[in-house]
């Protein structure tokens, strides 16, 4: 990975997104701070980098502030969410199995719930990586990270 094909930080706009409980606060921290440990970020045309983001959601859009890194505006992106909404419920409904399956379930059972659940994450990166192709260049490992995070933000705890 390159040292400027990244992003180096990542902040949460509060009044769009709002608090969460510290549950849910812990599980946007730890999203951001694997999206931002391991990631390729690019925008295109830009001749620079690190990068910046800011997030916020809009009218049930995503907004990418996207910053260079000493913080001047470089461009703005809006993603609809809608075509996330699905994948977010099905998500949220394997994480749950997967959650309570630990604790009564074989090895092997597990093993299946949680192929369902990587299978609907890869799913999500894939959306995301063509979503954002003109706007911003991300591999699939980090548009995986990306979908953490998004699911984080949606996340009820």
């Amino acid at each position: 990975m390159s040292q400027t094909q990244c992003l180096i930080g990542v902040t949460l706009d509060e009044s769009s997104l709002g608090r969460g409980t510290p549950d849910q606060e812990h599980e946007r921290a730890i999203a951001i701070y694997d999206l931002i440990e391991r990631n390729h970020f690019v925008v295109p045309g830009h001749e620079g980098g690190p990068y910046l983001a800011h997030l916020a959601v809009v009218e049930r859009r995503l907004v990418f502030e996207i910053r260079q890194a000493d913080g001047a505006p470089l461009v703005t992106h809006h993603l609809s969410l809608t075509p996330f909404k699905r994948i977010i419920k099905d998500y949220q409904m394997v994480c749950e199995s997967y959650y309570a399956a630990i604790r009564t379930a074989t090895p092997s059972q597990i093993e299946a719930i949680d192929m369902g659940r990587r299978g609907l994450h890869d799913e999500a990166a894939g959306i995301l990586v063509d979503r954002l192709a003109s706007k911003v260049e991300i591999d699939h490992d980090t548009a995986r990270r990306l979908f953490t995070l998004i699911y984080a933000l949606h996340w009820k705890g």
